[in-house]
């Protein structure tokens, strides 16, 4: 085979597998179910008949679970069960900002770092120097400084979750510029554009699908941590983290205020680890041996 061959021909394997995965991997498909389900539910949580989340009724506050209220009352009087779904709304989009934002700000860094060797040493002691101060630290020193909201909090998270993107993305582009069509395409004069597009980039979105769960997951506990520190979104705002902060006073008297936001956050969050596993040994192509 001539060099250009080589160049031309695609070094990715094509990832049919997937939905083969999809059907035999019940775990990561039942996962992948409940975050729909959780997601589209808060999306839609306007139009759903509920309660409102905001309504104040201090004459049913502390309310048990009933036919009404699903999940209780909280000290307010204001429906649990709404304001957890309502709630989803703050923690998912949170969760998607920081994995859409440290995705593009990781994968740009990772392949300049990784595929130009000059500016390598430099990216990489810079990401060192964020990765040294903890992420939550860092997190919370931010949304003090700047009015809580949502938007707060992306930043907030996404500046942590960077570095890490960019090791992985980093990782991924030296082991493909080694490659013997790598080297060919560059002989032959193929523009670093063009190398990247076509040859580079298949080669990181398995890992970077596969890092993007775990920085969603990630992003969602971070959230609701901050939250309940009340360095989050605002305590009149439905989160699952305000909620649980707010129902910690009553865990003896009415455990269910904090049993609905806290069962949500960690079937959310487990779940979304399991798609990332399940989504993990369908794109490797080294766990196909496993499987």
């Amino acid at each position: 085979m001539s060099l250009f061959s080589e160049a031309v021909a695609s070094p990715v394997p094509r990832q049919s597998g997937l939905r083969r995965a999809l059907a035999r991997n019940w775990v990561m498909t039942a996962a992948g179910a409940f975050v729909l389900i959780v997601a589209l539910a808060s999306l839609c949580a306007p139009l759903l008949p509920l309660a409102d989340p905001l309504a104040m009724a201090p004459i049913q506050r502390l309310r048990p679970p009933s036919w009404e209220h699903p999940f209780g009352t909280d000290s307010f009087g204001r429906d649990v069960f709404s304001r957890a779904i309502h709630g989803g709304q703050v923690s998912l989009l949170v969760g998607l900002g920081v994995t859409l934002f440290s995705t593009l700000f990781g994968l740009t860094i990772g392949i300049v770092a990784g595929f130009y060797r000059r500016v390598d040493a430099i990216v990489m002691r810079i990401m060192d120097a964020i990765m040294s101060i903890p992420g939550i630290l860092l997190a919370v020193a931010l949304v003090s400084i700047n009015k809580p909201g949502a938007m707060t909090l992306i930043v907030a998270i996404t500046l942590p979750e960077i570095p890490r993107v960019v090791r992985v993305v980093r990782s991924v582009v030296l082991s493909v510029r080694e490659q013997t069509y790598v080297e060919a395409a560059i002989a032959v004069g193929t523009r670093p554009l063009k190398l990247l597009v076509r040859h580079v980039l298949p080669n990181v979105l398995a890992p970077l699908i596969v890092q993007g769960t775990f920085i969603c997951a990630l992003a969602v506990i971070l959230e609701a941590s901050l939250s309940f520190l009340g360095v989050g979104t605002p305590p009149e705002t439905p989160s699952w983290g305000n909620m649980m902060a707010g129902g910690r006073t009553f865990i003896r008297n009415a455990p269910w205020i904090l049993l609905c936001p806290g069962m949500m956050l960690g079937l959310t969050v487990l779940s979304i680890n399991l798609l990332g596993d399940g989504l993990r040994d369908a794109l490797d192509p080294r766990m196909a041996g496993r499987r």
